[in-house]
């Protein structure tokens, strides 16, 4: 994924994305892949851990000469493999009292199911580790005493959810079930159900190793993924398969290209050629919704919020009659605007009271992260700008690029007025929901000078008339009771 910022692109309208013609170009590997990295930062993985586990889970399966016509959903089921990963975010913060996505991180390297120095040290590592001696004492005993209940638990929702939004996308029951049993063990002693041996479904044995792998292998090397893989033969994983891994270094395909800078055009050209779909426009729509609801499972505060400011900017969009194909572009701009803030920690999105500067800082790197993952898209690059350019201002104050108003197109400053209104809306850890007069006297003080006026205007209108159509509503509900 690139690293660098092309800012001074200054982009007017959303002409570089046509809904109507687009997706006769779009490869379904290519949009699954590009938003895998939104995932991969929730696990605290590097940008790519998807795709690379993808690449070799696929080595994997040619290697036992898995059935072709299958290979196509093993595919798809390894890149979203962590597609519920956010759903579980906010109660393992409130677990560990600590942040999650370092601990999520770090457990992959540690063989949690065996009690010794390993699995101590990360408890003592990540366990409310800003917390004063008698509480993180109390921390650790309590999460010791519940430590297998809580594991199910936390992987449960996460399988769950994930299988979910495979079904949400429109991928077959074989994807939805090798996700929900991707923590499954050779041994039964894996979560959520305990499944043993061929019970568990063999995507979802090779998903588990292959994930690990890769793990292994950025962290440690290549001989080091190869010898846990051993270790954990018979009780992690399928004896078969870690056996197929063996054999793959000796023809040198295990790891070929797994450090290439283009690992999305890699693991494109490793997709079954009978199962090569083009997005159509109903597929790019599934995508952006599902992957809003993964954004918006990451804390209870953000409930909703990426389907808020979609709705308000679809509001904002229709009231200045913009065309209908420019405002399914909004629409999918803002449903997808938050991708990049799967990367921070539910210590910041969870604080009660101000972020200090280090919070801050991470807090204003997930607009880039939007903007660097959509950009990566054949078709989205016009998307990645709106999208990535929620948090600026007009008069350069906001964020990640400080533009202006001449730098900001009139998609992007709906997109950035809904965001503002639905986060007032909103209740929020240090405060409850605001007033919609109060929402609407802070919108009209802010415009101008930070946001476009006639976007404000025109969401107000469109609100205050939806607010007095629920009244003559309600009251006409009232008169038919009476």
């Amino acid at each position: 994924m690139p690293t660098t910022l092309e800012t001074n692109a200054t982009p007017s309208s959303a002409a570089a994305y046509d809904p109507a013609g687009s997706p006769s170009s779009i490869r379904v590997s290519e949009i699954i892949s590009a938003f895998s990295y939104a995932l991969d930062l929730t696990e605290g993985r590097p940008m790519g851990h998807s795709a690379r586990s993808c690449m070799i889970g696929m080595r994997l399966a040619q290697q036992i000469r898995a059935p072709l016509a299958a290979q196509g959903d093993l595919y798809y089921a390894l890149l979203l493999k962590d597609a519920g990963c956010s759903s579980n975010s906010s109660k393992l913060f409130h677990l560990l009292n600590a942040d999650e996505i370092r601990a999520k991180r770090d457990v992959k390297l540690t063989d949690w199911t065996r009690v010794g120095w390993e699995s101590l040290h990360y408890a003592v590592t990540h366990v409310a580790t800003a917390s004063p001696f008698i509480e993180r004492v109390r921390t650790l005993l309590r999460v010791a005493a519940r430590q297998q209940t809580e594991s199910c638990e936390l992987v449960k929702i996460r399988c769950e959810r994930g299988a979910a939004i495979a079904r949400r996308i429109g991928f077959p029951e074989s994807v939805a079930q090798a996700i929900h049993s991707l923590d499954e063990h050779w041994n039964g002693g894996g979560y959520p159900d305990g499944l043993r041996g061929e019970e568990i479904p063999l995507f979802a044995r090779l998903m588990n190793l292959a994930q690990t792998l890769e793990v292994f292998l950025v962290n440690r090397g290549p001989e080091a993924a190869l010898q846990v893989a051993c270790q954990r033969s018979k009780r992690w994983f399928d004896p078969d398969l870690v056996q197929a891994a063996i054999s793959l270094p000796k023809t040198g395909d295990l790891w070929t290209n797994l450090d290439a800078e283009e690992v999305i055009s890699s693991v494109m050209a490793l997709e079954p050629e009978d199962r090569r779909m083009l997005a159509s426009e109903e597929t790019i729509e599934n995508i952006c919704a599902a992957f809003a609801e993964v954004i918006d499972a990451k804390s209870p505060f953000t409930y909703r919020h990426s389907n808020g400011v979609a709705d308000a900017a679809v509001a904002i969009a229709r009231g200045l009659d913009m065309p209908e194909s420019e405002t399914t572009f909004i629409r999918r701009a803002a449903l997808v605007h938050d991708l990049g803030k799967l990367s921070v920690p539910n210590s910041i999105l969870e604080k009660p009271g101000p972020l200090d500067d280090q919070e801050w800082q991470v807090m204003r790197k997930h607009p880039y992260y939007t903007f660097e993952i959509l950009r990566s898209i054949t078709g989205f690059e016009e998307m990645s700008v709106v999208a990535g350019a929620h948090h600026e201002r007009l008069d350069g104050s906001g964020y990640f690029r400080q533009w202006t108003a001449a730098q900001l197109s009139l998609p992007a400053r709906v997109v950035a007025v809904a965001d503002v209104f639905d986060a007032l809306a909103a209740k929020r850890p240090y405060r409850d929901a605001l007033p919609m007069e109060t929402v609407f006297g802070i919108l009209r003080k802010e415009a101008h000078q930070l946001l476009d006026a006639s976007c404000v205007e025109t969401l107000i209108a469109a609100k205050n008339q939806a607010s007095s159509l629920n009244s003559d509503l309600l009251a006409l509900a009232s008169q038919c009771r009476s």
